[in-house]
């Protein structure tokens, strides 16, 4: 006897409403400025008095989302945070949306939501003001919704899903370019795609490439999808610069806009003096050096905030990124590269990308990946078996035991990070 299906809406507004409220709860706390807000926060009020350039080495959007907080809020903590809680929420609703719509089945795309809502590194992002949050949001909402194109079953549908897909990868690259690699990745995953369909079917390439005849993104032509796919994203990019045409200094005009981005990436890629915090990009996996974004007193209290991966998350993840790259090789299932891939995707670009120095902060979007592929690999290998159960209860026990120093709760004393830095180079 087969049992119904759960209704992936129910199950997704009780993740929404589970995540909204862990990510608020006590966000105000610390009521002063952490870690890199310093940079973020004095931008987004530059911002709202349209005065001039500031923190010019990256776009606007995210900056204007915090400083619409500011004006919903106020100029405070929670007008700082309040729409990263949102952005985690909405992130851990994009784990989910993939999954589903990657395995059809509601039970594994809950185990990978939940698994991203109790990775440090999202709940961390989730009470910051800073861009990674943002950035994370918009990719996994724009990768759901080319998913979802892809699933359609009418040429109109298809196209209206690309098209709102293709606008939030643009607005994931205007939050943080790091996200920029993932509109090319879209358009390389329809064309494989195709042509694997294609190679199933026994017909030829020009057949794969034109519009008739498709399951996956019926009525859609390769070409016109993928300039598509460029031309909105780019548009929805540099839309989001509006507010810079206003600026009372140096404001922006048409002909400065593609030197402003020679300008930003001049900034991004200048050397930068040591910092102690940094760590390689081939560290981050193995979560070397962790970062304390607070740990002094605060509100009253010694308080910690560490940026740290949840270390079932962390390794387990890798295990299955792994598995699923062995589980693609012995029975080709595309599902299971595309999990593989997302992390690969998001991580590998870092060993190109010419940054003077790294930090863990920039395998955020690589960590949320880990939790795909991980409940995709319970789900591929462990079918029938409860092992999904086993590691969110390992998940949920190193969250409980590490929440403490992830929500700058109350510590006992200025020695209390003895208890969770268990490496030197945590300290």
């Amino acid at each position: 006897m087969t049992h119904p299906q759960p209704s992936p809406y129910r199950a997704a507004a009780i993740l929404a409403l589970l995540a909204q409220t862990l990510f608020c709860y006590r966000l105000t706390i610390p009521s002063k400025l952490m870690f890199d807000e310093v940079h973020y926060v004095p931008a987004a009020r530059k911002l709202i008095g349209l005065v001039g350039p500031s923190n010019i080495e990256h776009p606007l959007l995210a900056k204007e989302i915090i400083a619409g907080g500011i004006l919903l809020f106020g100029d405070n903590a929670l007008g700082w945070r309040f729409f990263s809680t949102l952005a985690g929420t909405a992130t851990v609703l994009g784990v989910f949306a993939v999954l589903w719509l990657m395995l059809g089945r509601v039970r594994p795309a809950v185990f990978g939501a939940l698994f991203a809502l109790f990775n440090f590194t999202l709940f961390v992002q989730a009470r910051i003001a800073m861009l990674d949050g943002f950035m994370a949001a918009f990719t996994l909402l724009g990768i759901a919704s080319l998913l979802w194109a892809m699933r359609a079953d009418a040429t109109r549908t298809a196209w209206s899903r690309w098209l709102l897909g293709s606008i939030l990868l643009g607005l994931a690259v205007a939050a943080k370019w790091s996200a920029a690699p993932f509109v090319a990745y879209a358009g390389i995953a329809f064309v494989a795609v195709r042509l694997n369909d294609a190679r199933a079917r026994d017909r030829s390439v020009y057949a794969a490439l034109n519009a008739g005849g498709h399951r996956h993104w019926p009525g859609m032509a390769a070409v016109p999808a993928i300039l598509t796919l460029g031309a909105v994203s780019v548009t929805a990019y540099f839309l989001t610069f509006a507010p810079a045409f206003f600026y009372h200094l140096d404001p922006m005009t048409l002909g400065k806009l593609l030197p402003f981005q020679a300008r930003m990436y001049a900034q991004q890629t200048q050397v930068l003096p040591s910092h102690p915090y940094q760590s390689p990009w081939w560290s981050w996996p193995f979560m070397v050096r962790p970062i304390w974004y607070l740990y002094e007193p605060a509100d009253g209290a010694q308080r910690g905030v560490l940026l740290i991966g949840n270390l079932a998350i962390l390794y387990g993840g890798l295990t299955a990124v792994a598995a699923c790259l062995f589980g693609w090789w012995r029975d080709r299932s595309a599902v299971l590269l595309a999990s593989a891939g997302l992390w690969i995707g998001s991580y590998a670009v870092w060993a190109v990308i010419p940054k003077s120095i790294g930090f863990f902060y920039y395998y955020y979007l690589p960590s949320i990946f880990l939790c795909i592929a991980l409940a995709v690999a319970l789900d591929h290998f462990k079918r029938g078996k409860r092992w999904d159960e086993a590691v969110l209860i390992v998940v949920l026990g190193l969250f409980v035991l590490f929440y403490p120093v992830l929500s700058a709760a109350p510590l006992s004393g200025p020695n209390a990070f003895h208890f969770w830095t268990w490496f030197p180079s945590w300290v």
